[in-house]
């Protein structure tokens, strides 16, 4: 009797979980929309009146598959979908009231943008939008799922492409350019998914257009028809585009105290609180496009992967200036050597001497360097070089070091002659500057450190002397060839690197040009 009894009660104890399981499994088991009511109530469309969520499920599924190529985020727009049970979720949010109409008026004005709306995918768009509001638009049930499948693939794709555009920009720089060292945030899942959850789209939008007044200033100079005077209609409306994608590129400092250089202007500034403290001329590396035209010899359309700069092109990049060297020792790089310093050697005997070069050979000094073979095709490789502090020194009285994989640094020159010259694109790659003291004094505050530079700037037996800045200052070589001046009117300046074709090229590429 107590053994059945027991039976008895672990048979009911079983039954009783399976139950609960059973109740459990139906109750996490999503109840999917009633895709039928939502849109046969907002179209009156007799199409819509009898689907079934299930059947669109499938569609939706196969549908994915078969456009996963021209989708830019595949991954991302199928797991989401995947993850939400196959439902039409941006239709179902933004169809009723007409809310789904507002993309096209979004769409169809990114030429504001300097952008063009096929890159959104937008006369595809706005067709199978109008087709959904139009009563008799579709006419059978398979229409019906099909086409609400390819609208919410569609308009998933295209909205995170343009959310992607108007924050982040639509060309990644570090894809294009082989110097661009810059960082620079790109979209991730977490900010491509917040489209999915956007109840106000207008609102939303609204939100992530560009608002900073450099960008509004070239926007507004775009959709006007701006001409500036040295340039064709065309020409300028170019250069606008190309630095309107500039500025959408999250790059740009946040500090309230920071250098910047502007390559194409040869010009940098020291920003406090977001105003220039001190201003002056610099000469930055030789470019590729000196005759400013679009025949590069060095950049190949057909070869998009990257282009291809000047050995001498000074690199977009920021870092931290965190020390400097005072009357510093030039450390001569081995293509300098190779293709200059070897070559005055075998023409001029004194020339190392005149110019206070030492030479070595596996780290030791050569003393009697008449003894050797300049000419020599390896001679720049075979031996290093190295110029002691002096007035002739080309780093002039000092540098200002940063960590960077390109050995660039800002300093001082005795070529002053280059300063005086409208096209100051000169050097080897470094940042030559005007005022070397003034920003010395910038950066160093007053005090004890600074009054040293300026002493040992000044003296007759210059040494080497490294000064470690009290507080790190952030610089940022960056190319922008229009901007709107802060007394007023907008700037252009020559694309002596031709960057500005490389970008061009590749939005023409992105709009099917």
């Amino acid at each position: 009797m107590n053994k059945l009894n027991l039976n008895f009660k672990s048979t009911a104890a079983v039954c009783l979980v399976l139950l609960f399981t059973s109740l459990g499994i139906q109750s996490c088991k999503k109840t999917r929309s009633d895709i039928s009511k939502a849109l046969y109530g907002e179209t009156k469309n007799k199409a819509f009146k009898d689907l079934q969520s299930d059947t669109f499920a499938v569609v939706l599924k196969k549908t994915l598959e078969t456009k996963r190529s021209t989708l830019n985020n595949p991954k991302l727009i199928t797991a989401f979908y995947e993850a939400n049970d196959y439902e039409p979720v941006l239709v179902l949010k933004h169809l009723p009231e007409g809310k789904l109409k507002v993309i096209n008026e979004y769409f169809n004005n990114v030429k504001s943008h300097g952008l063009e709306p096929e890159m959104f995918k937008a006369s595809a768009l706005n067709n199978l939008i109008t087709k959904f509001y139009d009563k008799k638009g579709i006419k059978s049930k398979e229409e019906a799922y099909q086409s609400l499948a390819d609208l919410e693939i569609m308009a998933a794709n295209a909205l995170i492409n343009y959310s992607n555009a108007m924050q982040f920009g639509v060309i990644s720089p570090r894809k294009i350019y082989a110097r661009y060292y810059t960082e620079t945030k790109r979209p991730d899942s977490v900010s491509m998914q917040r489209i999915f959850s956007v109840t106000d789209l207008k609102g939303y939008l609204d939100s992530i257009q560009p608002k900073d007044p450099q960008y509004l200033a070239l926007q507004k100079a775009l959709s006007t028809g701006f001409k500036d005077p040295k340039m064709s209609v065309e020409e300028t409306q170019r250069v606008l585009a190309v630095n309107l994608e500039r500025l959408r590129w999250k790059n740009k400092p946040t500090e309230d105290k920071y250098v910047l250089v502007n390559i194409a202007d040869y010009n940098l500034d020291v920003i406090e609180k977001g105003k220039s403290v001190l201003n002056m001329k610099v000469v930055v590396g030789e470019g590729r496009n000196k005759t400013f035209t679009d025949n590069l010899v060095e950049y190949d359309e057909h070869d998009l992967k990257k282009d291809r700069p000047f050995t001498r092109e000074t690199p977009q990049l920021n870092s931290m200036i965190h020390s400097v060297q005072v009357n510093p020792v030039w450390n001569i790089p081995q293509s300098i050597a190779t293709n200059e310093i070897t070559k005055s050697a075998a023409a001029d005997p004194y020339y190392l001497s005149n110019n206070n070069i030492d030479v070595y050979k596996n780290g030791k000094i050569i003393e009697d360097t008449e003894t050797i073979d300049w000419s020599a095709p390896d001679a720049g490789k075979v031996y290093a070089f190295k110029q002691r502090p002096g007035e002739d020194n080309a780093l002039g009285k000092i540098k200002f070091l940063f960590k960077n994989q390109s050995s660039v640094y800002l300093h001082d020159t005795p070529a002053k002659a280059g300063f005086a010259r409208a096209e100051r694109a000169l050097s080897h790659g470094c940042v030559r500057v005007e005022k070397p003291l003034d920003l010395a004094h910038a950066l160093f505050g007053d005090g004890s450190k600074f009054d040293l530079i300026k002493k040992n700037m000044e003296s007759n037996n210059p040494e080497a002397t490294d000064l470690a800045l009290p507080k790190k200052v952030p610089v940022y070589l960056t190319y922008f060839t229009a901007w709107a001046d802060p007394s007023g009117g907008l700037k252009f300046r020559k694309d002596v690197y031709g960057l500005d074709i490389v970008l061009y090229t590749y939005l023409q590429r992105l709009s099917g040009k």
